[in-house]
């Protein structure tokens, strides 16, 4: 029973040490998650704000350019022509750069958006599973008690008829012990009252009958 009880103990020991192994994984995951959740939003407020300046950096650049064209109108018409034209060619230009820089900033947010959401998904699946498992570990902990604390009344009440029992022969080797002690004491009284009976001449050590053999003698010699 004592190695059973340490046996659950054990037990007992080990869910509580997974538990807080447990607690800590996810703890973990979820600062992992939130760090990832986080970098993400600055990358998107980043390209925000990236997207913001060029556009402003665009619109200020064609308007210098379109500065510059004004001036330059004090020029011969034919200059002022061909450098209409190439303004135009680069307004053109830059507009489809822009265009494109604007698609790809625009995908790459979707793409950030996505990844924002398959993490925070994620996490709550991950956050699901990992509850899961806790509210599994507890459920086998609440069994492993109650189990626990059935052997605990068994052994308890098998420790009480030990103790009983430990008790009545506890009482039985003293009676003997004293049953011992009263032969020997009883043994040594004899002998004592043995030996003075023998000293004395007491009893069945009395020299009467040595007596009589003597006086028997003696009327012998008388009868001679």
């Amino acid at each position: 029973m004592i190695k059973r009880e340490k046996e659950c103990r054990l037990r007992v020991r080990e869910l509580q040490d997974k538990l807080v192994e447990a607690k800590r994984q996810r703890e973990e995951e979820l600062q992992v998650s939130n760090e990832k959740i986080a970098h993400l939003k600055d990358q998107l407020q980043e390209m925000k704000a990236k997207t913001s300046m060029e556009s402003k950096y665009l619109k200020k650049d064609a308007d210098v350019r379109v500065s510059s064209t004004q001036k330059k109108c004090e020029m011969g018409e034919s200059e002022l022509e061909e450098e209409a034209e190439r303004l135009s060619r680069s307004v053109v230009e830059e507009g489809q750069v822009h265009t494109e820089i604007e698609q790809f900033l625009k995908q790459h947010q979707e793409d950030l958006t996505a990844q924002v959401e398959y993490w925070m998904n994620k996490h709550e699946k991950d956050v699901q599973m990992k509850q899961d498992e806790l509210d599994a570990l507890k459920s086998a902990r609440d069994n492993d008690m109650v189990r626990l604390k059935e052997l605990t009344d068994k052994y308890n009440e098998y420790e009480e008829v030990v103790v009983d029992d430990r008790i009545q022969k506890e009482k039985e080797r003293r009676r003997a012990e004293q049953e011992a002690l009263q032969a020997r004491a009883a043994t040594r009284v004899q002998a004592w009252w043995r030996g003075i009976m023998v000293r004395h001449q007491l009893g069945p050590y009395s020299k009467k009958k040595k007596k009589g053999k003597k006086s028997g003698k003696k009327g012998k010699k008388g009868k001679k």
